[in-house]
């Protein structure tokens, strides 16, 4: 029944099914030749999966960044990053993997932060002289980050799936992400050093504080997201609507750029990108719930364990089965399906339930600028304008440097704990 399944659904996905679709057709085929449930189980389930209550903040969280995108908070964080980092040699580099990291934390969404600052600043940065090469792996690895950095719906999905706090995972997102921020930052100031690239007048006093008066309103999402969070306020849900509420109102009434017209396309882009976000949400709860029907992770379980009994090996396990995982599949999906099995194996190894979550995250942020398959690749692709092979090309180097940077979060628990610990006392 195992063999089934799996090789029904390899045969679906490489037959270019959508991945909602081939998740529910492995499980109804299976289900129809091997056993005697019901089929409208199988409906139940997909119902079911969407039934939590740390689901509910999703749509609003995507409504916000929408919002924020449409709104103009993302040029203005980027005049402001620039006024703060810019004045340096490779400082137009500095400044869009600043951006980004910024800008992850207004809209938690890796292909959003692509877009976004990619039509900003890629053009800015072959201008300036810097390498196209260079240029195009920047902007589509720079924009990962933003899985995360909370507000992250990866991060939430992780939460829903294990049941591990919401507001503990952000908080460990935070520092998780700045060391992975860092790890291409490092790479930046190398390349920088090597190549003869132009430096911008550093920017006044005057221009600085300027640029942070109009960037304040932006500022303020993260801090009323994340504030409001750790200092009990509200909950990661009611924090969402805030910050959608927010993001309105500042595009609207401040910064003056949401027309009727914008806000009319906005709700329609959230509806659409809501309702594929939660039908694959939907098709892999039921494909986790078969899974554990057929005793799939109780299986896994005893088999790691019994050859794996480290867990720094436990670890390096992870990081390879999600390295590939995360070139062919979403990571919404990947964490749904993999988490289960995960998650029992690391708490019967005394590894903590948040470290594991950046870690799954991270794996998955980096999963989404490798080849053949990860969604920044082909976003790039329609802002730079380069063909596919270009990019993949272009990317290779931030991978690496990228993986460094994740080897880092993987064998170094407190980049993950630390945050909770003195916060909540996790």
């Amino acid at each position: 029944m195992t063999a089934f399944l799996m090789v029904l659904l390899l045969v679906l996905l490489f037959g270019s099914v959508p991945i909602f679709t081939a998740l529910g057709l492995a499980v109804l085929g299976t289900m129809l030749f091997f056993t005697s449930l019901d089929p409208m189980v199988l409906a139940q389930r997909m119902f079911g999966g969407l039934d939590k209550f740390s689901l509910m903040s999703m749509p609003f969280f995507i409504f916000a960044a929408n919002l924020m995108d449409t709104g103009g908070l993302s040029k203005r964080i980027l005049k402001w990053t620039r006024s703060l980092v810019g004045a340096r040699k490779g400082g137009l580099a500095y400044t869009t993997q600043c951006t980004c990291m910024v800008f992850g934390a207004l809209c938690g969404s890796s292909p959003a932060t692509v877009i976004a600052m990619g039509r900003l600043l890629y053009p800015e940065l072959i201008e300036n002289g810097y390498p196209r090469g260079f240029a195009t792996g920047l902007i589509t690895s720079s924009g990962s980050v933003a899985l995360i950095i909370p507000p992250s719906i990866t991060l939430i999905m992780y939460a829903a799936a294990t049941g591990v706090s919401v507001g503990s995972l952000f908080m460990a997102g935070i520092s998780a992400g700045i060391v992975y921020g860092l790890a291409t930052i490092v790479y930046i100031a190398w390349f920088a050093r090597h190549n003869d690239l132009k430096v911008s007048a550093p920017s006044t006093w005057a221009e600085i504080a300027r640029n942070t008066l109009e960037a304040g309103w932006s500022l303020m999402v993260p801090v009323i997201i994340l504030g409001g969070i750790y200092c009990g306020v509200f909950t990661p849900t009611e924090a969402a609507g805030i910050s959608a509420v927010y993001a309105l109102f500042v595009g609207i009434a401040v910064y003056r750029e949401i027309t009727l017209a914008k806000l009319y396309d906005v709700c329609l882009r959230s509806a659409v990108t809501c309702a594929q976000v939660m039908i694959l949400v939907a098709a892999a709860q039921s494909f986790a719930w078969f899974l554990t029907v057929a005793r799939i992770p109780q299986a896994v379980t005893s088999a790691i364990i019994e050859h794996i009994h480290s867990p720094w090996m436990f670890i390096a396990m992870v990081n390879v089965i999600l390295l590939i995982v995360g070139m062919f599949m979403e990571g919404i999906a990947a964490i749904v399906i993999l988490a289960p099995l995960f998650f029992p194996i690391a708490m019967r190894m005394g590894i903590d339930p948040l470290h594991l979550g950046i870690i799954m995250v991270s794996n998955l942020a980096l999963g989404n600028f490798t080849p053949p398959f990860g969604l920044n690749l082909f976003v790039a692709s329609g802002v730079t304008g380069l063909q596919m092979s270009e990019i993949i090309g272009a990317v290779m180097k931030f991978i690496l440097v990228t993986i460094l940077g994740l080897m880092v979060i993987s064998y170094v628990p407190s980049v993950s704990t630390l945050l909770p610990k003195l916060i909540y006392g996790y």
